[in-house]
């Protein structure tokens, strides 16, 4: 039971003044301790309850808490004591409407000594109380600005003054307020959780940090220099290079490297959706900001706020949605799609594409300023067929992590191998992998020969391999069959071509064009029709010394 605060008028001045202030220091100190041990779920009838303690201590009737909108442009009814569900319903005001409105607008207390003969007294509510004469409603603001207003009707007995009441409806709003914040603030970070953990479980990608990608080449390693580098920074990359070539492991690299790999990494690519959702999956929407906009939903910018975004095909951006990109990477804010609440965002940006941008951007497909605002920290990824001395590598990687994951045994033969160090992989590391684990898939345990490749590399590929393997055969053939010479054609006019001579032919050649060329391998091997990968291989192969 709360002690009651009407004061006697034969106390002396000072004992009252005295009295009152105790009795009020314990009416906040039980408020205070109230709402300190509420959870999330008895929030609203805690304060319900609060406002009863208030009635019975001061007089108070149809004490009100209103809380403004996400786009503070009306007050919405949170709780309340002595109104009717009907009542409840009709308790809407706009910033600048009625009394409760104006405290709203002007941040200040809003005081009708007299409600029936004031016009600012809307009682929208209805039916009041003949006992009920005034009316007071307080503005709750906090630190991002207006909150709410706590509201309250006056019976003509109340033996408190207006300033006493006053003072009395701020500090528990303030109360209200700082509670609900805290809660609002909890809730939102449980929200984000739910959704970052949502988001993970979709992905099916591996996790790699930056030391387990695999490369041993001379421009990886480059490629590795510049990311130990620049990752902690908070400078925007743009990864560049072909289709497969692993620019969202860079990305991921980056983002284990930075001071915000403690925060969200989230990843898009800007070329799996339509235009018209894309909007709404970078920036998120309002509750019916479209068809089907059924609830409002964060967008991929919102969701990685504090960690690292990753936008894969930024060159499928459409010329509008650029501009919006544009403006994010410079003022660092956006609106979700249907709204007009401006939303700030601490976000590193990544992106990547395998399109020429500096041609979009002469032909007007993308725009300049945005171009360069993406393009501070530029990464070219090399394809597969300029990384020869990775392809082993990544073969044997991919193939131990299959037969692991599938429960196989399997060795390459050095035919088989020498087959897959010679396809170009024209669709780099994605290609390789997928490969890989068909080869594990499809072939049996034991060694795997040349032919067994036939079911897993491309139709053209396995035509040409075939065709070398018959020439290989047939060569062979010869190099064991004793010719049959006419009488009138001496012997030496059809020379026995074996396979070992054809080896040495191919030796010879690459050998005299290294001389030709002065030892440039990318030389010799266009004099030879021949990749660098290519000529490569075969100096190794044929331990030709340069």
């Amino acid at each position: 039971m709360y002690t009651d605060l009407r004061i006697p008028d034969n106390e002396d001045c000072q004992t009252c003044a005295l009295t009152f202030a105790y009795e009020e220091i314990k009416i906040l100190y039980d408020i205070a301790l109230l709402l300190s041990m509420t959870n999330e779920v008895e929030i609203k009838e805690c304060i319900e309850k609060v406002m009863r303690i208030l009635k019975h201590n001061s007089y108070l009737e149809r004490c009100t808490l209103f809380l403004a909108s996400d786009d503070l442009s009306e007050l919405e009814l949170y709780a309340s004591i002595d109104l009717t569900p009907q009542q409840q319903k009709m308790a809407v005001y706009k910033i600048g409407e009625g009394a409760t409105g104006l405290a709203a607008q002007s941040g200040e207390p809003v005081v009708i000594e007299n409600v029936h003969n004031n016009i600012n007294y809307l009682n929208k509510m209805g039916k009041l109380n003949t006992n009920s004469i005034s009316y007071i409603a307080v503005p709750i603001i906090q630190d991002e600005g207006l909150f709410g207003v706590i509201s309250a009707n006056i019976q003509k007995n109340c033996v408190l003054n207006f300033d006493d009441i006053v003072r009395m409806l701020t500090i528990v709003g303030s109360l209200f307020g700082g509670t609900l914040a805290t809660q609002r603030r909890h809730a939102r970070e449980k929200e984000t959780l739910t959704e970052l953990k949502t988001y993970y479980k979709q992905e099916i990608l591996d996790e790699y940090k930056f030391e387990n990608i695999i490369g041993n080449s001379t421009k990886m390693k480059q490629v590795f220099s510049m990311l130990e580098t620049v990752s902690p920074s908070d400078a925007t990359i743009l990864v560049r290079g072909e289709t497969g070539t692993g620019k969202e492991l860079i990305a991921t690299a980056v983002h284990n490297l930075s001071k915000r790999k403690n925060g969200a990494f989230i990843k898009l690519n800007c070329a799996a959706i339509s235009e018209t959702l894309l909007e709404s999956e970078l920036f998120g929407h309002e509750k019916g900001a479209f068809t089907d906009a059924k609830e409002m939903r964060k967008g991929r910018f919102e969701l990685a706020d504090g960690g690292t975004l990753f936008l894969d095909e930024i060159g499928d951006v459409s010329p509008a949605l650029q501009v919006k990109l544009l403006r994010l990477l410079q003022e660092q804010e956006f609106e979700r799609v249907g709204g007009t609440k401006t939303i700030k965002t601490n976000v590193r940006l990544v992106a990547a594409t395998n399109r020429n941008l500096e041609e979009m951007v002469k032909k007007g497909e993308f725009r300049e300023d945005l171009f360069y605002r993406l393009n501070v920290i530029p990464i070219n990824l090399p394809p597969l067929r300029e990384r020869y001395e990775d392809v082993k590598l990544l073969i044997e990687h991919y193939i131990n992590k299959f037969m692991k994951e599938h429960k196989k045994k399997m060795v390459l033969s050095k035919e088989a191998l020498e087959a897959l160090l010679n396809y170009p992989w024209p669709g780099n590391i994605r290609e390789l992998q997928n490969t890989m684990e068909r080869i594990v898939l499809i072939c049996p345990d034991g060694v795997i020969q040349p032919e067994m490749l036939n079911h897993v590399l491309p139709f053209n590929y396995q035509k040409m391999f075939m065709q070398e393997e018959n020439t290989n055969t047939q060569t062979t053939l010869m190099s064991n069959t004793q010719p049959t010479v006419q009488k009138d054609v001496p012997e030496q006019a059809n020379p026995i071509i074996t396979n070992k001579s054809l080896h040495e032919m191919e030796k010879d050649s690459i050998i005299q064009a290294l001389i030709d060329n002065r030892g440039i391998q990318t030389k010799a091997a266009a004099q030879l029709g021949m990749t660098a990968r290519q000529i490569g291989y075969k100096i190794k192969k044929y331990d030709i010394n340069i």
